[in-house]
């Protein structure tokens, strides 16, 4: 494979840039610029081909194996100034040994190399994008291998099944010595649970990776821009007495306890003849209907302009005014104990979550469980044809293996790692 290299930190000044070097010709290349590569790491100073002086930098030397790609991998820790980076990448880009890394390639290569199951290079991407606390925790459950070890585990228990079914039929011809469907049936239906088990949290691990979305809805001017404006802790929306000011849905992302939350402020729901401000109101119901939670204003003694559904959040809206209980987005009563309700029931929604994260293992945990339901049906009903039940049997253990990359992942490895940083 070629040799390449990338700066693998961020463009811009920094105190710090690091460029990686990843391949066989690592330290060939490396050794054109230096007079000598460290044997682990040292510091040099750096020459161009005229032995113009670039830089002195930490150089850290990774044998095969030991390395982040599972190559040979040369690491140079330069100050990180623009011209700096600049006259070291023109360097390597000169040398005909080396070429330019593509999107992912490092994290392409150390999966390849069996550095990094799929699913792991999946928790590397949501790592390097988590912007909240549960983000990175969920991320790091998954990069450390978590889905992995669980596979693992699925994919032990199938092959006893799938084992114990084609012994009988090796031995179609003699009497084998026990009946295997009881303990291939409990083997089946340990992993059919731990399967459901993952599958229902996935939707909520996605909510979690791109963000809970909290619909505020009500009659128009109960409050909704203001309390959203609070919460915010900003002027986001624009407040008015007029009523019907909101015609969009206005949003603000927020962090809520480690958890990614979008606010949603909608259009104030009533019947009206303005052309503009009814579509703003269906805006705002077909938003409400798909976020993942609804708190629903309401003035004391007014009704629901929405029909409430299990699950919404109600709260008395301008407190201030009526001297009870609820919320005031003007003065921030009850704004402290709607947040802790928010985040509460989120809370509970992200407990669900196991350890995986996106709709494509959903989808072949489906796959499996499909082909174990099959399974438990044959043997239950007792008379089953041994081949169909054992074919059935590995096509859930290769379903379970397409999480990992061993299988039938070729069409989505492009868009995985196009999705990465060039020094990635």
């Amino acid at each position: 494979m070629d040799t390449i290299f990338a700066l693998a930190t961020a463009q811009g000044r920094a105190g710090v840039a690091v460029i990686r070097i990843s391949g066989d010709l690592a330290a060939v290349a490396a050794g054109r610029l230096m007079d000598s590569v460290p044997p682990t790491r040292g510091v040099r100073r750096l020459f161009d081909q005229d032995g113009v002086h670039l830089d002195e930098a930490l150089v850290l030397n990774f044998p095969s194996g030991r390395s982040f790609t599972g190559e040979p991998v040369i690491e140079l820790h330069l100050h990180g100034s623009l011209a700096v980076v600049a006259a070291v990448l023109r360097v390597l880009g000169d040398d005909p040994d080396l070429r330019m890394a593509e999107a992912g390639e490092f994290t392409r290569r150390a999966m390849e190399n069996g550095k990094l199951d799929l699913a792991q290079v999946e928790g590397l991407a949501d790592l390097i994008d988590a912007e909240t606390e549960g983000q990175r925790r969920q991320a790091l459950r998954v990069l450390e291998g978590a889905l992995g070890v669980l596979a693992e585990e699925w994919r032990a228990k199938l092959l006893r099944a799938a084992a114990l079914i084609e012994a009988t039929i090796d031995f179609a011809d003699e009497d084998v010595p026990f009946d295997v469907a009881p303990e291939v049936i409990e083997l089946v239906h340990s992993v059919q649970a731990s399967l459901r088990m993952e599958a229902a949290g996935v939707v909520f691990a996605e909510r979690l990776r791109h963000g809970f979305e909290v619909a505020i809805l009500g009659s128009p001017n109960v409050g909704k821009s203001t309390l959203l404006n609070r919460l915010a802790g900003r002027e986001a929306a624009i407040t008015s007495e007029i009523a019907g000011t909101t015609r969009d849905v206005i949003e603000v992302k927020m962090d809520l306890d480690g958890l990614p939350v979008t606010l949603l402020d909608t259009a104030g729901l009533r019947d009206t003849i303005d052309v503009v401000e009814s579509i703003g109101i269906e805006r705002a119901i077909s938003r409400a209907r798909s976020a993942d939670l609804r708190v629903v204003l309401l003035e004391t003694g007014k009704e629901s302009p929405i029909a409430l559904e299990d699950g919404d959040i109600v709260v008395v809206a301008k407190a201030d005014l009526n001297n009870g209980n609820g919320v005031s987005g003007a003065t921030g009563q009850g704004v402290d104990d709607l947040i802790a309700q928010i985040t509460g029931v989120l809370r509970l929604r992200v407990g669900t979550i196991g350890v995986a994260m996106r709709e494509r293992h959903r989808i072949a945990m489906l796959q499996a469980i499909d082909y174990l339901d099959s399974v438990q049906v044959a043997l239950e009903n007792g008379d089953f044809m041994e081949d169909l039940v054992a074919e059935d049997i590995r096509s859930a253990g290769r379903a379970i293996d397409s999480l990992l990359g061993r299988i039938d992942v070729e069409d989505i490895l492009g868009e995985i790692f196009s999705s990465f940083c060039i020094g990635k």
